[in-house]
């Protein structure tokens, strides 16, 4: 029996996700097209097995505005789209850079587009050499174990559709022996050869010298990350035992709870409780907040995170 290509997979993981859905229930998956190869090949999969997996199939192309070609993408897509009988929306985005960088601008404005369908799940093409890339990137940004077990396959969105990543577990080179041994057509963004992004220097640059050294360094990096998520999920674990003693019924935290903790359990339990309130901080952030919420009487001023306000009250920490 052959090695599982990129339609197998993608058959798998579906058949995975699907499972305890009452047959009944319309299984609405959208899959997001920029044309390029990955998106492309994963369109493509996705209409060979809708027969098959019996679930309605549509499209999203965000059209950024951001590249000269872009245009034309948006019609190469709505063209191929036309073709292989998928309904296509085309939404177009406003990306604002000021404060965060055009990279991370560009991805608030798809996530933005994402959260507005009406699917059960948004399909990405992100495979296993964008894991690698998005590990080594986390790495030198200096993340801990959260930030390192980069992409997961499923992302759930408390609004909106999840988020799927059925070709997480797959090399590049098999989705482009896909592509061409279907004769598929995709368009190319310039942009992703230039080095000046570091996630482009990353994937240009360093992971092909790593791989010259070390043929199976992507499967590495990406096995890694699979196994920084398999901590994270035990870190959140351990996390919602102590929330059970450590919050009242109000969800306010524990001064004394945390105090009683060692300090690693202590920015664990505080990182988890935090980001339930969708508020997510570097080591160095939460290790000043820890301290000033050890140390603060009830009275003291009011601390801010970002656009929120956290105060104690009473001996626990709360949400102003």
């Amino acid at each position: 029996m052959g090695r599982a290509g990129p339609a197998d997979r993608i058959a798998a993981f579906l058949r995975a996700q699907h499972n305890g859905r009452p047959a009944e229930a319309a299984w609405r998956l959208c899959a997001a097209f920029s044309g390029g190869l990955d998106s492309t090949v994963l369109l493509h999969c996705l209409v060979s097995l809708r027969a098959q997996l019996g679930f309605e199939l549509t499209a999203l192309h965000v059209h950024h505005g951001l590249q000269p070609s872009a245009d034309a993408w948006a019609g190469h897509c709505t063209a191929l789209c036309a073709a292989w009988g998928v309904p296509l929306t085309l939404e177009r985005v406003a990306v604002v850079s000021a404060d965060k960088g055009l990279e991370a601008a560009a991805r608030d404005a798809r996530r933005h587009a994402f959260a507005a369908q009406p699917a059960d799940a948004i399909l990405l093409a992100q495979h296993r050499d964008d894991q690698a890339e998005t590990f080594l990137f986390r790495l030198l940004r200096g993340a801990g174990t959260r930030g390192l077990a980069a992409m997961r396959p499923v992302t759930h969105s408390p609004a909106g559709p999840d988020l799927w990543r059925p070709l997480l577990d797959t090399p590049r080179t098999e989705i482009l022996a896909y592509a061409k041994a279907h004769a598929l057509s995709w368009v190319d963004d310039p942009s992703n050869d230039d080095v000046a992004y570091a996630r482009n220097f990353l994937r240009l640059s360093i992971l092909p010298v790593l791989t010259a050294r070390f043929p199976a360094a992507s499967a590495i990096l990406a096995r890694t990350a699979e196994q920084m998520a398999e901590d994270a999920q035990l870190l959140d674990e351990l996390a919602a035992l102590e929330a059970a003693d450590a919050c009242d019924a109000e969800g306010g935290l524990s001064c004394v709870r945390l105090a009683a903790l060692s300090p690693a359990r202590a920015r664990n339990l505080l990182r988890w409780w935090l980001a339930r309130s969708g508020v997510f901080v570097d080591r160095a952030r939460l290790d000043d907040l820890l301290k000033q919420a050890l140390s603060m009487p009830d009275a003291h001023p009011e601390i801010r995170i970002a656009e929120r306000r956290l105060q104690r009250s009473r001996g626990f920490l709360r949400w102003a």
